[in-house]
């Protein structure tokens, strides 16, 4: 399903350039690219999420960091449980250049699972990336213990 969403936004900005090569930009002011912090992974604009109620996205940054001896992308997310019920989260981080990376927060059931109002971080290594990508996309969901 994912496949489609993504292949659908190819073809919409490939039919967009297209219209703008042909109809021309004349008169129209170009737009300064936007800045993103030192380690930010992308902007918001280009994140796009799927996440459960029991879950609030706090932050995506992104580091580049040796891995197996190689300098490798780093994406650290952080997230808060919203319910009132302990949970264990299911996290998915796909590029769009095909890359995916997850896993369980927390990994281990031996310190419990994220608490009511806790927030929790972890970091996931995407090999072989010697640069950002320019779309990330995020999903949470919950998972039992």
């Amino acid at each position: 399903m994912n496949q489609f969403k993504w292949l659908f936004k190819i073809v919409l900005l490939s039919l967009a350039s297209a219209g703008i090569l042909l109809t021309g930009c004349a008169g129209t002011a170009s737009k300064p690219a936007q800045v993103l912090a030192p380690d930010q992974c992308v902007s918001p604009q280009n994140l796009d999420q799927d996440l459960v109620p029991e879950v609030r996205f706090e932050s995506l940054t992104c580091s580049f960091k040796k891995f197996e001896g190689v300098d490798t992308l780093h994406m650290k997310i952080a997230l808060t449980n919203v319910s009132d019920q302990p949970q264990r989260f299911r996290v998915n981080i796909f590029l769009d250049n095909g890359k995916a990376m997850g896993g369980l927060i927390p990994r281990r059931l031996k310190d419990g699972l994220v608490k009511p109002g806790q927030t929790v971080s972890f970091e996931y290594p995407f090999l072989n990336m010697t640069e950002k990508p320019k779309e990330v996309f995020l999903r949470i969901t919950t998972s039992e213990p």
